[in-house]
């Protein structure tokens, strides 16, 4: 087959619609949550193995600026999920499936979502 039309292979120049981006994010997040779950595994396991795991997980979370770091991005990518779940659910139950909908929706996602990952990031430090 001869195609004759061009071929963008850099997505660089390509402009994502916002309703994408959060979708894509939504989708990243989940990557983020899986992957995060090691370290969650591990917390858990550690502080119910004995009470000097429980102290090492709390000085861990305490006093470690990398422990922090990362429960505070795992509360992040916790939130935007959650968030951009929600408005997956919405559009499930087929509320603003239209393209205005859809731009409004995202919208409220990122502003809730920065709203909770901000409460998270006080809550953390």
């Amino acid at each position: 087959m001869n195609s004759k039309r061009p071929v963008n292979l850099d997505l660089s120049t390509i402009h994502f619609p916002l309703p994408a981006l959060t979708s894509i994010t939504h989708r990243i997040t989940g990557v983020i949550l899986f992957v995060g779950l090691i370290f969650g595994f591990w917390a858990l396991d550690a502080s119910l193995s004995s009470p000097e795991g429980f102290e090492a997980v709390r000085n861990a979370l305490a006093h470690n600026f990398l422990a922090k770091l990362v429960a505070w991005g795992l509360l992040s990518a916790l939130a935007f999920h959650f968030v951009a779940g929600c408005k997956h659910f919405i559009m499930d139950a087929n509320i603003g499936v239209s393209l205005e909908g859809g731009v409004k929706k995202a919208q409220i996602t990122i502003v809730a979502s920065a709203v909770l990952i901000v409460l998270a990031g006080v809550w953390v430090w």
